[in-house]
């Protein structure tokens, strides 16, 4: 049986446009790989908010911490995503946006 049963249709315009935008044009591929790493996730959780630290995302990106917090910012200012904590030491969460919709 395999490990992975369910297929995530991603959108043309994060293949076609926005890895071209934020790999090449921002010279950010850290920001690229946590947006589709939040993106699959949204997309499994029928796009909830996807909680994760910094530690987490870095741990299954295989990024270091400031890598993560430097892609992050990049998004939020991009507006790819929203991130929301309910205090200042609660897991963040990060609502994924897609604009293009």
């Amino acid at each position: 049986m395999p490990r992975f049963r369910a297929i995530i249709p991603i959108d043309d315009y994060v293949l076609d446009v926005l890895m071209r935008d934020i790999v090449g044009h921002d010279r950010q591929p850290a920001a690229y790989l946590v947006y589709l790493y939040l993106y699959g996730q949204a997309a499994r959780a029928k796009w909830k908010p996807v909680a994760a630290s910094l530690r987490a995302l870095a741990e299954t990106t295989g990024l270091s911490k400031s890598a993560v917090q430097t892609a992050l910012e990049l998004l939020r200012c991009r507006k790819l995503i929203e991130t929301t904590s309910a205090y200042s030491t609660a897991m963040p969460k990060h609502r994924v946006l897609r604009h293009w919709r």
